[in-house]
């Protein structure tokens, strides 16, 4: 095995969830096939002290990113390994990204204990939990007399929550499940709705001034998961939105060409703005930040306006 200079392992920050885990030994399963030697080092986030109160509350979803970056800033870890959905678009901490991950399947689905039969009954006031204003805003679009309640905690504990509470369902991130194999619990994957910026993708952060772990990590990245995500959080940028915001992003390659859906809501789900296009991959640049300007110029701006009040 290779070391650092100070012949130690690589050190990789991660939250101590078992998908948080997962994510991290993926990243040090393949840093030992180039033969590093790596070891996790976990870190306990201001989102994992807190699984009650409502992500947007709490400031978005770098409430489960800040305590990792703190720790790179101060030296304790070499790397961090993240959800890209959960970072946010500007940081403007002395960090980059090194590298994203190939994505995995980007979709939501709902876990429904007793089944998914309410959905075909229109008079049925189902309960669907999810902690994403995304979600919930989607959700009620599509059905406008279900309730949406909030929902907090690692992926284990929300699925413990839907089993025991009086709810109908609970809407996921599929990959989230797959991962830890946990995708029997999958009732539907919810194909109709838009994801959220760079969902299903991993992004591994290091300091911009270590040019060794920059070219180690580097060797991680996935081209085609770059591009896309680029894409999609340039949306998300433009927007002003927030990784809280009710908006949704996917950029796919298909063949030679990028297909992008965007799409954004009020908290309600009652005003909805869409935007779709597909473009050969060589003139895809700045497609993010096109949808987005047409989306605000079309409404959405408002809606971003009274989030942010």
């Amino acid at each position: 095995m290779q070391l650092m200079n100070d012949q130690r392992p690589i050190r990789i920050g991660t939250r101590s969830s078992e998908l948080a885990t997962w994510q991290a030994r993926k990243v040090a399963d393949l840093l030992s096939e180039q033969g590093y030697d790596a070891e996790l080092i976990f870190i306990t986030s201001e989102g994992d002290k807190d699984q009650t109160t409502p992500l947007p509350e709490m400031g978005g979803r770098g409430v489960f990113t800040k305590a990792v970056d703190r720790a790179l800033l101060n030296g304790d870890i070499d790397l961090g390994v993240h959800s890209f959905k959960d970072l946010p678009t500007k940081n403007p901490m002395p960090l980059t990204i090194a590298a994203v991950m190939e994505r995995d399947d980007p979709r939501d689905a709902l876990v429904a204990p007793d089944g998914t039969d309410f959905l075909n009954d229109p008079n049925h006031e189902a309960v669907i939990a999810t902690g994403s204003n995304r979600r919930k805003a989607q959700w009620l679009n599509r059905y406008p007399n279900h309730k949406v309640v909030n929902l907090r905690g690692n992926v284990n504990t929300r699925l413990e929550k839907v089993q025991t509470k009086p709810w109908d369902g609970a809407i996921f991130a599929a990959a989230g499940l797959k991962r830890i194999g946990l995708n029997q619990h999958i009732s539907q994957y919810l194909d109709w709705m838009i994801p959220a910026p760079a969902q299903a993708a991993m992004a591994v952060m290091v300091r911009e001034d270590d040019a060794k772990m920059q070219d180690i990590v580097s060797q991680l990245n996935d081209d085609f998961t770059a591009i896309c995500t680029q894409i999609e959080r340039n949306f998300l940028r433009v927007m002003e939105a927030g990784c809280s915001a009710p908006v949704g992003a996917h950029a796919w390659m298909e063949k030679k060409n990028i297909h992008f859906k965007a799409t954004a809501l009020t908290l309600d789900g009652c005003e909805r703005h869409d935007f779709e296009k597909k473009l050969p991959v060589f003139e895809a640049e700045g497609l993010g930040k096109k949808a987005a300007r047409q989306l605000l110029d079309e409404g959405a701006a408002k809606i971003m306006e009274k989030l942010k009040r």
